[in-house]
């Protein structure tokens, strides 16, 4: 019997749609996804919704009383880290008032943040790092969240976790962070050019210790955070619990595009994939593939930021397994798996 129903914020991200998929997979649940641009619908209720205007939220959720699970993955980038606390604190505030309002049955708020939580964005940080590290200076948008939901749930039924993962990898396109789709379109357009795979990045990135988060491996861990009661309020790290090296990655993904290897050539991304529009418009018609545009395919800005961290990327997974958590996934495989996954919808060739 159906006794859960989860609306999922940010529905058409890399992991909203891993949400999605996910507890559309499952008997027990009903899903609402929430988007800027109606989705297909499939078993999920897809509604657009402006998170910034309260309005809107309180309009478009005014008859969703059934829901109980409310997974919260929404992001919008910004210029400055203050503009980025402001939008996406505003974004969740609007939502979860919403909610409450709404739906008398909610148990369950969980937000998903990353390692950005323990101030990777800078430089090098400490690792492993901990749910228990400290915080850098501020301002960074995930502690004005998670502040909130604190302080928003003293005294109320429901409860709240905290995930986070790093360097999510999932299906589909027009995600800023989804770098497995990147490399994809990377490694295509080279490939149409008679090019070698280059490694787009540093020396030192090339050869640091780095980790990764499966998008759907994420929302099983988000499902257990949610309804298992020893998770309530507490903050967990979610990786795929192995690590790996760009250097013993990358020729794996060239011989599934079969391709040559080639060592680090720090290239610009941003600058150097600025005039492929036309070459991708002609892939598209060669290949038959989806007619996205080249813009919404990939993101370079952050796919050049990953290929240039040169210091090891660590979370400590321990406190998840210690609380029932147990699921592991090996990176190399799930790169292959996502790759082959986006030749098969014909994202790429």
């Amino acid at each position: 019997m159906k006794n859960k129903v989860a609306l999922v914020a940010g529905a058409s991200g890399v992991v909203g749609r891993g949400l999605v998929e996910h507890l559309t997979s499952l008997e027990e649940w009903d899903t609402i996804g929430l988007a800027r641009r109606l989705q297909e619908a499939g078993r999920t209720q897809f509604l657009p919704v402006d998170l910034l205007d309260p309005d809107d939220c309180r309009d478009k959720l005014a008859d969703l009383d059934r829901i109980t699970h409310l997974f919260y993955a929404a992001y919008q980038e910004r210029p400055t880290e203050s503009e980025q606390v402001e939008v996406n604190g505003m974004m969740l505030r609007n939502l979860v008032t919403a909610v409450e309002t709404a739906a008398h049955r909610l148990e369950h708020v969980c937000l998903v943040e990353g390692v950005k939580a323990y101030g990777c964005q800078f430089g090098p940080y400490k690792t492993p790092s901990k749910e228990t590290d400290p915080r850098h200076m501020p301002p960074n948008f995930y502690y004005d969240q998670e502040d909130f939901l604190r302080d928003r749930q003293r005294g109320k039924a429901w409860s709240w976790s905290v995930l986070r993962p790093s360097l999510v990898c999932g299906p589909g396109v027009g995600h800023p962070m989804n770098v497995a789709m990147s490399i994809a379109v990377y490694a295509s357009i080279s490939k149409e050019l008679g090019l070698p795979l280059w490694f787009p990045g540093t020396r030192g990135a090339y050869t640091s210790l780095f980790e990764a988060t499966d998008a759907v491996h994420l929302a099983r861990a988000a499902v257990w955070a949610a309804t298992e009661p020893g998770c309530a309020n507490q903050v967990f790290n979610i990786t795929n619990g192995d690590y790996f090296r760009w250097e013993h990655l990358w020729p794996r993904i060239a011989g599934f595009f079969g391709m040559a290897a080639a060592p680090p050539m720090p290239i610009r991304l941003t600058e150097m994939m600025a005039d492929k529009g036309p070459l991708w418009d002609h892939m598209v018609r060669k290949y038959q593939l989806q007619p996205h545009r080249f813009e919404q395919i990939a993101s370079w800005l952050f796919t050049e930021f990953v290929f240039r961290i040169e210091y090891d990327v660590i979370s400590d997974t321990t406190k998840a397994r210690k609380y029932g958590f147990h699921e592991v996934v090996e990176t190399e495989a799930m790169f292959e798996r996502l790759i082959a996954d986006l030749r098969d919808r014909r994202y790429i060739p």
